[in-house]
């Protein structure tokens, strides 16, 4: 077998080159007409460069770009002097290019998130006698236990209650409330925080008991019982700690790039694995303003009525938060979209197979739309699908232009 020779290698390959070049300036939808009628090099007049990475650069002059690529000559007759690109009817058709027209609309989405239920700390009791004392005997409470208003939780004695309630006795019956010691001994059961009623009875049975039935403060389910039958007590000792859970809260962890979405008010829909199908409504009370950096997640509370205590402490819950405005503004479908990550682009229809790549700046994301605060304008027509055709079309007519171009000049010579 014959070895080829380097030189007759590199014919080859210039060959197969020129062959391949040449179909493409022949083909219909490159065509670039380099000759004039009767076969001589047609003299065509460069307008400006274009930027060879597709920014939106353009120079009067030949240039360079950071990398060093030459920028790409642009033809007159190729395109408009306002940056379009034409594109054949046939190509059009083919790459199924889909537009459609800028308006205005509710931008709106949900936000969801994983959730914890907890209390309510704001609807948490602790029972802490206000004097020492003993425990004579504990009511029928355990931890767990939902307690109304008014049921006894123990009784107790205190001398210092005692005290104080015999000095409601000094006085006469009917003796006028404005005295000092009855205002006096009054006030300091009830700075003691015994109820007004054991005062009213002992005022009306001119009797002090030897123990005061102690109620529970409000509606609630025991979280703690520290009380046994025979204790004694300090001053500030928590006997009882009783929590309201007719309203709760749902802790979310939301990601990072929702936080901008979030503020107080908006409605939430909770559900939780232990109710399928049941939806627990309530709105965001508090956004956190601090980020939690292991997960890059904040922190947002939600309030939720609980009238049948369903939800307890510490249940998972699925969050979903709807965000948005209920004023329109200018939107253009996610798809319309070419985000490089440094600029985002979207493609204006010029009609007649003329199209234009325009720079954008985008706000918020919703219901597959997204919000345009610079770039088009309402009635403007973009490109939802096959943009990302277009654009390597115009990029592709650009690099054959700048292949063929030597050979034109190389022709002439």
């Amino acid at each position: 077998m014959q070895r080829k020779t380097p030189r007759a290698v590199a014919i080859g390959v210039a060959l197969l080159a020129a062959m391949a070049v040449t179909a493409l300036a022949d083909s219909k939808d490159y065509e670039l007409q380099l000759v004039d009628k009767e076969g001589a090099p047609g003299q065509r007049k460069i307008i400006r460069y274009r930027n060879p990475m597709g920014l939106p650069d353009i120079s009067l002059v030949p240039k360079k770009d950071s990398m060093g690529m030459d920028y790409i000559p642009v033809y007159e007759g190729e395109t408009d002097d306002s940056g379009t690109v034409k594109i054949s009817p046939e190509k059009i058709q083919r790459t199924g290019v889909k537009t459609e027209l800028v308006g205005k609309r509710e931008i709106s989405r949900n936000v969801r998130a994983p959730g914890v239920v907890e209390i309510d700390e704001r609807r948490v009791t602790v029972v802490a006698p206000r004097f020492d004392g003993f425990i004579d005997k504990v009511g029928p409470v355990t931890s767990g236990t939902h307690v109304q208003k008014g049921d006894p939780l123990m009784s107790v004695f205190g001398q210092e209650l005692l005290n104080q309630a015999a000095r409601l006795l000094l006085e006469p019956p009917g003796q006028n409330d404005k005295s000092g010691s009855v205002i006096g001994a009054r006030r300091r059961l009830l700075n003691f925080g015994v109820p007004e009623e054991f005062i009213d009875r002992v005022v009306r049975d001119r009797k002090v008991p030897d123990t005061i039935s102690w109620p529970a403060p409000r509606d609630g389910v025991v979280l703690e019982r520290n009380a046994v039958d025979g204790q004694g007590f300090k001053a500030g000792d928590v006997l009882f700690r009783i929590a309201d859970h007719s309203v709760v809260w749902v802790m979310a962890d939301v990601a990072e790039g929702d936080l901008g979405a979030l503020k107080p008010g908006q409605p939430v829909n909770v559900t939780t694995r232990a109710y399928p199908g049941r939806v627990f409504t309530g709105e965001v009370a508090v956004v956190y303003p601090h980020l939690m950096k292991e997960t890059r997640t904040v922190r947002v509370r939600i309030e939720l009525p609980n009238p049948d205590l369903a939800l307890l402490p510490d249940m998972y819950a699925d969050v979903e938060i709807a965000t948005g405005s209920h004023e329109p503004v200018v939107v253009v479908p996610e798809s319309a979209v070419i985000d490089s990550g440094t600029r985002q682009v979207v493609i204006l229809d010029r009609g007649d197979g003329r199209f234009e790549p325009r720079d954008v700046e985008l706000g918020r994301k919703g219901n597959s739309y997204v919000e345009v605060t610079s770039g088009v304008q309402d009635g403007e027509s973009v490109v939802v699908n096959g943009n990302f055709l277009i654009d390597a079309e115009s990029n592709l007519q650009s690099a054959l232009k700048g292949l063929v171009a030597p050979r034109a000049e190389e022709s002439h010579r």
